[in-house]
């Protein structure tokens, strides 16, 4: 019996290694990374380019602590850092993940609102569902009950607002009356909290686990920027997954324009080598704490050199390969594929994403929105159906991690047409298998 624990008793097989898209077990069976692990594995696995990044840093050093050294790995990390992000995000904290990412977020957000004799504001509004990490901070924000309740009495839990989620409510994406109506929560719970008293309001640009890829509806993100900019709220865009390349562009803020005033990263950005997240924040907050004392927060490996190293590395294959374009280009053509999919079978209720981050939702009626029975546990069967096929795909419950089954397809960003041939050759087949396992039933075509 291992001596590891997760979070259950699940067992898989050895891995042994990983190459492009594909892992291979102990045994030689090979798998298809449908789901890039958990959206991580962006640039695919065994880079060379990124090994040898790494065997260069590991020659000079692997770790020296940032009290003690500034390094190279880091500063130029942190410079093309700043030059992708938007105007005016010019300072860069890193971190080792996700959850680091969010954590530092709401502390220098804190820490500004202090600096500048607003101690009065410290409610971060968030979302619900929504999944900003594991840490009890980034648990506050967090709208997803199987996660947060069993902690709620250790934490301050924090407002929350209704998700964007307009193909459940029967509303228009595409109308900008849709992202007003649910933008204009916003500004109602700030009153309704108090606007002296709201600090910032945290999104993930486009969804991740909870809402599987969720597009926000048209004008949605131009009036949130609008509604904090009012009342004097700090934007904070939650990017671990979905920055880095994923939606087709390296932000997924940016298919909009309402840059925000503090971003959090990790996953694709470190591409699976070595844990690397960061947090990006406006020149002028940084400044301001840095004046009033100095940032209150700190990680023991932040900044590492050979984390950095490789994190560098990965934005240079992101760039020489043209990851990018490609994420944008493969996403329109495995979305279409997925989306034929609703054809063939009824119960696949919405396709939705951007670029390579995309995900489908099983229902039992499509018109009126019913989730599958909670019973069937379709989010847990189908993954195992297609893991046994030799496709990896991740899945979350959709209705607040209580009922319904949405799974994100989302491959590494060097998928190329064939690989994609290859999903939806494993996927069709696992969906095949699940309707015939569940009785539900299937249409013609595909």
């Amino acid at each position: 019996m291992s001596r590891l624990f997760y979070q259950s008793r699940l067992t898989r097989p050895e891995l042994d290694r990983a190459e492009g898209i594909y892992l291979w077990d102990k045994s030689g069976r090979r798998y298809l990374d449908g789901s890039s692990g958990a959206m991580v594995s962006n640039i695919g696995h065994s880079n060379p380019v990124v090994l040898q990044a790494m065997r260069q840093q590991m020659e000079k050093s692997t770790f020296g602590y940032r009290l003690h050294f500034q390094t190279e790995a880091s500063e130029l990390l942190a410079e093309r850092t700043a030059a992708l992000a938007p105007e005016g995000l010019g300072r860069v904290f890193f971190v080792s993940g996700g959850s680091e990412a969010v954590e530092s977020t709401l502390k220098l957000a804190r820490q500004y609102a202090i600096a500048k004799g607003e101690a009065g504001r410290f409610k971060v509004i968030g979302r619900d569902p929504a999944y900003h990490g594991t840490t009890l901070g980034a648990l506050a924000v967090t709208g997803y009950a199987p996660l947060t309740a069993p902690f709620e009495p250790m934490m301050r839990v924090m407002p929350k607002i209704p998700a964007p989620r307009a193909y459940l409510d029967g509303l228009d994406p595409a109308d900008p009356a849709t992202g007003h109506h649910y933008a204009d929560m916003l500004e109602a719970k700030i009153i309704e909290e108090g606007a002296g008293t709201v600090l910032a309001f945290i999104i993930e640009p486009i969804g991740g686990a909870s809402t599987g890829a969720l597009v926000p509806p048209a004008g949605y993100m131009q009036r949130i920027r609008e509604i904090c900019d009012a009342h004097g709220v700090l934007l904070i865009h939650d990017e671990v997954m979905c920055g880095g390349g994923r939606t087709g562009r390296f932000w997924g803020g940016e298919h909009w324009e309402a840059a925000p005033d503090l971003i959090a990263i990790s996953k694709g950005f470190g591409g699976g080598y070595v844990p690397l997240g960061a947090m990006i924040a406006r020149d002028d907050i940084v400044e301001a704490v840095l004046d009033a004392g100095g940032f209150a927060h700190g990680h023991t490996y932040a900044g590492n050199p050979l984390a950095c190293a490789a994190g560098l590395a990965v934005l240079d294959e992101i760039e020489r390969l043209g990851l990018v374009e490609s994420a944008a280009r493969q996403g329109e053509l495995l979305k279409a594929r997925l989306c034929a999919l609703k054809n063939r079978y009824p119960f696949i209720g919405d396709v939705r994403g951007k670029g390579l981050l995309l995900a489908f939702e099983l229902m039992a009626d499509p018109v009126t929105k019913q989730p599958l029975p909670k019973e069937l546990n379709a989010y847990d069967r189908l993954v195992n159906i297609a893991y046994d096929k030799g496709l990896i795909i991740y899945s979350r419950r959709t209705r607040g991690g209580l009922s319904g089954d949405h799974f994100l397809v989302c491959p590494p960003l060097i998928i190329t047409e064939d690989g994609i041939d290859e999903i939806m050759e494993m996927l069709t087949a696992s969906l095949e298998d699940f309707a015939a396992e569940t009785g539900l039933s299937t249409g013609e075509g595909a």
